[in-house]
């Protein structure tokens, strides 16, 4: 776990924000540096009753909020003590934008040697690209995961969150904690940066390794595995979607049996699995007249004691109100910082012994004063200073 680690969020919006929540997740104190405005994401529509948006909600909880105005003197001053008392900094600025704000690597190396450096960029740092837009949308097109999502023949269609922002997030989450580890064997810092569109490439894994290797340009091919076969989803007779994945001739043979179908193996159509590749819509078909006989219930009742891989293609409140889901404690009553009510919110996938829960996102600048005064050891009079300077917001000073 990264407790005892202290973490400085600078970053905006989605991709960012989810690397500086996982490392809460990790265990790290996480300090969410905000402009005076606070984070574009909080005002991302439809809003709560209570004006928060579940999009910054959904990717800030655990961390301590505070707001710098970082082109002044006196606010750059205050983020440099904040640097010179933690260990990593991440960011998803453009390219060009940590020099000029003075939080580039070699930067703040000369600050705190141990400090590691996390950035997010969406495409490149040099030429062209450097200083292009790069969205979730834009960047899903371009790796080729639009190619490959969606039915065949059918209109391109983006995975149905947001992977590229997501995915990136992950990476930089995973990268910082390597430099961290880094950072603790050798004294000194690193630097790690994370493109978009490189972590979109490098999730192509197979794919993208079969065509390199010679063989055919993948496409989508909707739910159906392009390699395994069966590996689809199959409507029952309540209008249910059964996705079945009896990967491996045992689990294919027990399917069959289950459905009533033990003739189906000794088919010479079906017989292996290259085979049944080759056979594809003639198995599909075969699949789905059985698969139509029955509900889905029995269908999953009959497949779970038979220990057949299936499930019914849920919504997100199915998902959400699943009893496993419960189980795992992924759907928490999360208690809010500034009154008696709890809210609703998604748990914490890594499950670590003794990991106490993580708090609600934080308020707009609610630990301004808190944070410069335990971190970075400033007084009461030199925080009224800079909130005069306009340099700080603390939370009694603007509601966003």
């Amino acid at each position: 776990m990264l407790s005892g680690k202290r973490i400085l969020d600078l970053s905006w919006v989605l991709g960012g924000p989810f690397a500086g929540q996982l490392l809460a997740q990790l265990g790290a104190e996480v300090i969410k540096v905000e402009a005076l405005d606070g984070d574009y994401a909080r005002r991302v529509p439809p809003l709560l009753d209570s004006g928060e948006s579940p999009f910054f909600l959904s990717v800030n909880r655990g961390k301590q909020s505070i707001a710098l105005d970082l082109k002044s003197p006196e606010g750059k001053q205050a983020l440099n003590d904040l640097v010179r008392e933690s260990d990593a900094v991440i960011y998803g600025f453009a390219p060009s934008v940590p020099q000029r704000l003075g939080l580039d690597f070699e930067t703040l190396s000369q600050i705190n040697p141990r400090i590691v450096v996390g950035q997010i960029i969406g495409l490149h740092d040099k030429d062209e690209w450097a200083d292009a837009p790069a969205f979730d949308l834009m960047l899903q097109a371009m790796s080729g995961v639009m190619s490959i999502t969606g039915e065949e023949g059918g209109k391109p269609v983006r995975v149905g969150y947001q992977a590229a922002d997501l995915v990136g997030g992950l990476y930089l989450a995973l990268g910082t904690a390597a430099a961290l580890a880094k950072a603790l064997a050798t004294g000194k810092g690193e630097q790690v940066q994370i493109s978009l569109l490189d972590a979109q490439l490098a999730m192509l894994t197979w794919q993208a390794q079969g065509w390199l290797s010679g063989g055919p340009l993948p496409k989508a091919t909707g739910a159906r595995h392009a390699m395994i076969a069966p590996s689809d989803t199959y409507l029952a007779k309540d209008g249910k979607w059964l996705a079945l994945a009896p990967t491996g001739e045992p689990f294919w043979i027990k399917l069959c049996e289950t459905m009533g179908r033990a003739d189906l193996p000794q088919d010479p159509r079906f017989a292996t699995g290259a085979a049944r590749i080759q056979n594809i819509d003639a198995l599909t078909q075969e699949l789905s007249d059985a698969i139509g006989t029955r509900s889905s219930t029995e269908w999953l009742a009959l497949f779970k004691q038979a220990r057949v891989p299936a499930a019914v293609v849920q919504n997100v409140e199915e998902a959400l109100s699943h009893p496993l889901t419960a189980a795992r404690d992924m759907v928490q009553d999360v208690a809010r910082t500034d009154s008696q009510e709890t809210v609703r919110m998604l748990g914490n996938p890594f499950k670590f012994s003794g990991m106490p829960d993580l708090p609600f996102p934080p308020p707009f600048a609610q630990d301004t004063v808190d944070v410069l005064q335990r971190v970075a050891g400033y007084s009461s009079d030199r925080i009224e200073a800079l909130q005069r300077a306009g340099a700080i917001r603390v939370r009694q000073s603007v509601s966003v």
